[in-house]
């Protein structure tokens, strides 16, 4: 079984977001740049599936730049075997990230589609959805347990009221949560054979898909500054604050 999995160049997770002075975005010069954490989770449980003997090849896909290659780079350290990477410069939107995807998948064929179940820079949680969508194939999200065998995939996701376990028939799209596992650390070794492994560069022409954004950001604006708390002493005080100053209650 091949495995596609999906990495986005996001900015660090560790890193302070700065707006930029004029408005339109956040500042990315000169910032720390990796691979979106939910999509680390993915690579890794791909990487678990075939050193468990369930997958054969491990295919990283990533959608961006061509400083996109170094994320792909990652992956392939990791233990994925070979990467794609559709250069575009510019921010791509979800639907047009989820067409791109499908014209791989009718390219390479994989029995399941890995991806985060979102990215950390815009928080849309929607590719995963969109491409089972596109593709006409069952999916299951926010997972924290993925068992294929005998053609299905039984998926363990999380939802508001705790867990819920479902069985899908392959090919299938299958997003990851937080607790799925914790994503290995590339060795020395690897990040040198790495180098080595094949990366295809496409253009989204190549799947036909147009990327000219439909939406606009019109501006980009930091959140208020957090004001300190108080104390009050009795509980009398409390509800009054709640309800004539918050007006919470």
């Amino acid at each position: 079984m091949k495995v596609l999995v999906p990495v986005k160049r996001v900015v660090d997770k560790d890193v302070k977001i700065r707006v930029k002075q004029d408005g339109t975005g956040v500042e990315l010069a000169n910032v720390k740049m990796s691979m979106n954490p939910f999509d680390e989770i993915a690579v890794e449980e791909a990487i678990r599936l075939k050193e468990g003997g369930k997958a054969t090849e491990i295919v990283a896909v990533s959608i961006g730049p061509q400083q996109a290659t170094e994320t792909i780079r990652t992956a392939l350290a990791m233990g994925a075997d070979r990467g794609i990477l559709v250069k575009v410069d510019g921010a791509v939107e979800p639907l047009a990230v989820a067409k791109i995807l499908k014209g791989v998948v009718d390219a390479e064929k994989p029995g399941l589609v890995l991806l985060g179940k979102q990215a950390i820079d815009d928080d849309c949680n929607q590719t995963g959805q969109m491409l089972a969508a596109l593709l006409g194939w069952p999916q299951a999200t926010f997972a924290s347990k993925v068992v294929p065998a005998d053609g299905q995939v039984e998926v363990t996701r999380e939802v508001d009221g705790g867990l819920q376990t479902v069985k899908l028939k392959m090919p299938a799209v299958v997003t990851t949560d937080l607790r799925l596992n914790e994503p290995r650390y590339a060795s020395l070794p690897n990040i040198m054979k790495a180098k080595k492994k094949p990366i295809d560069e496409k253009s989204p022409a190549d799947y036909g898909v147009d990327v000219t954004p439909r939406l606009q950001v019109l501006k980009v604006t930091e959140p208020p500054a957090r004001k300190g708390g108080g104390k009050v002493k009795t509980v009398q005080e409390l509800v009054d604050k709640l309800k004539n100053e918050l007006g919470v209650i």
